[in-house]
């Protein structure tokens, strides 16, 4: 079992920067992805960045350049630092783990989710 706990969020305006963290414990020797989705009102959750435990990142096209992920502490830590923030980055940002596909057990991990406000 994994839980994750999300800090960081808040409101800044356009153009500004913020880093949100994620600290995950409990069985995290075996999360192979880590993840940052968000979701804005009325719009569906959308995966902004991943990461593997192989060390690969993968990024949303409206964020690449301006995000970037990384894991830290043993991979116990997953970080999104945000610059050049603009208002559509506006949502609530959830950090997302999964650990390796075992049928009848739980793989997919959540946090409770942080709002991020870009005001232009």
């Amino acid at each position: 079992q994994v839980q994750l706990v999300e800090s960081g969020g808040g409101a800044v305006q356009a153009g500004g920067s913020l880093r949100l963290s994620c600290a995950a414990s409990g069985s995290t020797f075996s999360i192979n992805v880590m993840a940052w989705f968000r979701q804005a009102p009325g719009k569906q959750r959308e995966l902004v960045a991943s990461t593997r435990s192989g060390g690969s990142t993968n990024y949303a096209d409206s964020v690449k350049g301006r995000f970037t992920i990384s894991r830290d502490n043993a991979r116990n830590t997953v970080n999104l630092q945000m610059n050049s923030l603009k208002p559509e980055d506006t949502a609530v940002y959830y950090c997302y783990a999964q650990t390796p596909i075992v049928p009848g057990t739980r793989y997919n991990y959540w946090g409770q989710g942080t709002q991020v406000t870009v005001s232009s």
